[in-house]
């Protein structure tokens, strides 16, 4: 017997991919324009990426109350606040690029950080949409294990939107108002306004009570497995390398004296290497394994450092920045499946909570630090700081290969117990 899927399930999904867009959208101008937007407020060089750096605080400091919100209230509720918040915070940082204060515009991407926040969820959301599926019979356990990786890929997929619609957005908005990058993050609000009439339309089923509270083990046993230690490793360790060395890029191609329109296509570039192999990526962690796709993943950062070691040209930039995104959807996408092979249902909100709060917390230095190293090292060796921490990744993963064999995160092989 086999599962198709049906009208409902490809609605809620095709949802999915939306939001995922539009949060992208917003991510990306934002990161197009937060680092040169903060430059041109900050008495130093030193601290223009800290309006960056406040965003990724704010999804930190959101992540798990936004796990719990969601696990109490459901994801339509979630995703519903955290547009409503996207509106206030970008209407807050186009007041603050108006009054030219640096201080305003931090605190403005922080609150925006709670969208961020409650939107990293929506790949789990795809598993979820998968799970409401009935599976009472083999056939259905069966089919929910194939579709679980595909699902969350898909679901990331939806950024290649983001990354094609965020640069452009940014190239004609940051001068389309007398105050230089203010008319980027008002037209911010319009696409969070979108998302919230759109998530209006989610049907993403809240767990039942008795699924909901469960047999859940705390947290401290939970992390005692070493499948949900790799996976929350390697997913916060792609993600912090990935935002130190793309957070800086548009600030590093100035310094290179290419122009912003350069910027603004590599960042393009970089954004659809992040998603698009999400359409994919599920099919290959069905095929083989999570952990070979991680280590894939990591092999492409390594890549990325090597063409960046290599120039400062349009070329370098473009291809070292495409080899990243590609890398990073690899090891998110691989530890993301993992995670799932970890935790059961009653657990599942907090430990993606806790994996979300990982990953911005390694966000929030790797941002914090990035404008810094640049203007103080330069983009070489900001680069080489990257390396031991992708080699940390590719160690855990074969470690956890050792244990547990590559072919760990297929369908049918390994679960939580």
């Amino acid at each position: 017997m086999s599962i198709a899927p049906d009208s409902r399930f490809r609605s809620q999904l095709a949802l999915l991919v939306v939001l995922q867009a539009l949060l992208l959208t917003n991510n990306v101008t934002l990161i197009a324009v937060n680092g040169l937007a903060g430059l041109q407020l900050a008495p130093t060089p030193l601290l223009a990426t800290f309006p960056v750096t406040g965003y990724v605080l704010g999804g930190a400091v959101w992540a798990m109350p936004a796990a719990l919100f969601m696990r109490r209230y459901g994801r339509r509720a979630g995703y519903t606040l955290g547009s409503l918040v996207a509106m206030l915070g970008s209407l807050l940082a186009w007041h603050a690029m108006n009054v030219g204060s640096l201080a305003l515009l931090c605190l403005a991407t922080f609150v925006c950080g709670l969208y961020n926040a409650f939107g990293a969820s929506l790949r789990f959301a795809a598993a979820d949409v998968v799970d409401a599926v009935s599976a009472e019979s083999a056939a259905a356990a069966a089919w929910h294990e194939r579709w679980r990786p595909r699902a969350i890929s898909l679901v990331l997929a939806g950024g290649i939107a983001g990354g094609v619609v965020g640069p452009e957005v940014s190239k004609w908005s940051r001068g389309a108002l007398a105050t230089p990058f203010a008319g980027s993050y008002l037209v911010l609000v319009a696409f969070a306004a979108l998302s919230l009439l759109l998530v209006q339309a989610l049907r993403v089923p809240v767990p039942s009570q008795s699924v909901a509270i469960g047999s859940a083990r705390p947290l401290r046993e939970i992390l005692r497995d070493p499948v949900c230690r790799v996976a929350i490793v390697c997913a916060a360790l792609a993600y912090g390398v990935m935002n130190l060395l793309m957070v800086v890029t548009p600030l590093a191609m100035e310094v290179c004296g290419l122009p912003y329109e350069a910027a603004a296509f590599v960042i393009e570039w970089h954004v659809v290497g992040m998603f698009a192999p999400g359409l994919f990526s599920g099919a290959l962690i069905g095929r083989f394994g999570a952990l070979p796709v991680v280590f894939a993943g990591g092999a492409l950062m390594l890549g990325c450092v090597g063409v960046a070691l290599s120039g400062v040209e349009l070329m370098h930039f473009t291809i070292a920045l495409f080899a990243l995104g590609v890398g990073w959807n690899f090891m998110y996408t691989g530890a993301t499946a993992l995670l799932t092979k970890a935790y059961r249902p009653a657990e599942k909100n907090k430990v993606q909570g806790l994996m979300d709060s990982i990953v911005f917390a390694t966000m929030i230095t790797s941002s914090a630090s990035s404008g810094a190293l640049l203007f103080v090292d330069g983009w070489s060796v900001l680069n080489l700081l990257s390396l031991p921490f992708v080699v940390i990744a590719l160690a855990a993963v074969l470690w956890l290969a050792a244990r547990s064999g590559w072919a760990f995160g297929r369908p049918g092989v390994g679960a939580a117990s």
